[in-house]
């Protein structure tokens, strides 16, 4: 059989297990595997299984995996969401739907400091959804809010889809960071906006919120300052050069386990509970990083990814219509498989593709986890929809999706604003780092 043929077939058979249920990782591996066996022996196909485990596990970027989902698992455990909402409620009282843009840049915070799109979404959920049905708020602005603003946990920085993507591309973890702030900060403030400019339009979706004095504006800080405590410890040390990205995640990771005792939220039970959740987050990851590398093995030797990017970079049209068709390629994966597999399962036919194309590396992962974001509250799978639903048990999963779509349009404009203006995401890189 032809090597080209063999590799498409393939990947035709992989998508196919995935689609009947088959775990994304499993998947992978066995195609993988299976075609080795058929381009070299068998011999060659045990070698290289015997190799990828420890060549994945003894990657040094791989060692933040666990460091930074232990301290998103630590800092979701030690209760941080009341205060956060509280006071950006208090600093935000004076905008229509006061309630909704307090859930959207609470999120924002929270999603900064746990990296998780599904803790974010659950813990200020929890918080904010009860206190916006007490004042009456429309389901329209309530459940769009808290379902679209939670997906900015996987853009904030420190974001376990951009370590994943960093590990995957060789990019630097330390620049994908610092790229992700300002796309965050304006989608943050794009989703506020959507929600102003709805409640103008029709008051009757959110009641006037009450003032608040500048005394109690400055008062709600104190229970922020643990939140900007660990923020400025972990990203500002590593973006300043005090410490690596890893020995950041290192004292992230102890500085929110200090901080859960400080809060007296440190119990055996919670203490069971975070290591447990890591060690079952980064298992699965480190599965779906040896199901990729097989893969990509049987990919390499086969040489498609290349002939793919040599042969989509040579056609005769605007670099920005082949990204047009990547991105187009992307929201719709993005609907029906979650970010770290779709990444994993990507990058290694897109990736060189958008080199070849002229574009930058850490760009171009931006735009992939803002397609992420997307493809988290969109039907039919849309995981925070139907976290939401879990969470919120007062309506049927349509009434989530139709409540969410509204707010996808922040998340498409940030996409656009990036795409037409890059530096809007590679400025802080290229000032922290040499360009």
């Amino acid at each position: 059989m032809d090597v080209m043929i063999l590799a498409i077939l393939g990947l035709v058979v992989m998508f196919i297990l995935i689609v009947i249920g088959m775990n994304v990782a499993v998947a992978m591996f066995i195609v993988g595997f299976v075609g080795l066996v058929m381009l070299r022996n068998w011999s060659f196909a045990v070698g290289i299984i015997r190799q990828v485990p420890f060549a994945q596990a003894s990657t040094y970027a791989f060692t933040v995996i666990p460091m930074f989902v232990l301290m998103g698992n630590a800092a979701f455990k030690s209760g941080l969401s009341d205060g956060l909402f509280d006071a950006s409620k208090k600093w935000l009282n004076r905008l229509p739907g006061n309630m909704a843009c307090s859930s959207a840049l609470a999120s924002a915070v929270f999603g900064a400091i746990c990296g998780s799109s599904i803790a974010t979404v659950v813990t200020i959920g929890t918080v904010a959804l009860p206190k916006m049905r007490e004042a009456n708020y429309s389901d329209k602005i309530a459940i769009g809010v808290i379902t679209v603003s939670g997906g900015l946990g996987i853009l904030v920085p420190p974001s376990s889809p951009m370590i994943i993507y960093g590990v995957a591309t060789e990019t630097s973890i330390g620049r994908l960071f610092a790229a992700g702030i300002f796309p965050g900060i304006l989608c943050t403030a794009l989703i506020i906006i959507q929600i102003v400019v709805m409640v103008k339009i029709n008051p009757a979706l959110a009641p006037a919120g009450s003032k608040s004095t500048w005394s109690e504006r400055l008062k709600s800080l104190k229970q922020l300052s643990s939140v900007i405590v660990l923020f400025l410890v972990v990203l500002g040390g590593m973006f300043s050069g005090v410490f690596t990205v890893n020995e950041a995640a290192a004292i992230g990771a102890v500085a929110s386990i200090l901080l859960m005792v400080a809060k007296r939220k440190m119990n055996w039970e919670n203490f069971k509970s975070i290591i447990s959740d890591t060690i079952n987050a980064t298992g699965i990851v480190f599965l779906l990083m040896v199901g990729a590398a097989v893969l990509g093995s049987f990919l390499a030797i086969s040489k498609l990814p290349m002939l793919i990017a040599n042969l989509v970079s040579g056609l005769e049209v605007s670099r920005y219509v082949i990204f047009a068709f990547i991105i187009l390629f992307y929201l719709i994966l993005g609907c029906i498989i979650d970010v770290v597999p779709m990444i994993l399962l990507t990058m290694q036919i897109f990736y060189p593709i958008a080199m070849n194309i002229g574009f930058d590396s850490v760009w171009f992962g931006v735009i992939v986890i803002l397609v992420a974001m997307i493809g988290y509250t969109t039907p039919p799978v849309g995981l925070l929809c139907f976290v939401v639903a879990g969470l919120d048990k007062s309506g049927p999963l349509y009434t989530v999706f139709r409540c969410t779509l509204p707010f996808i349009i922040p998340l498409l404009l940030t996409l656009v604003i990036i795409t037409v203006f890059p530096q809007v995401a590679l400025w802080l890189p290229n000032l922290l780092y040499s360009p």
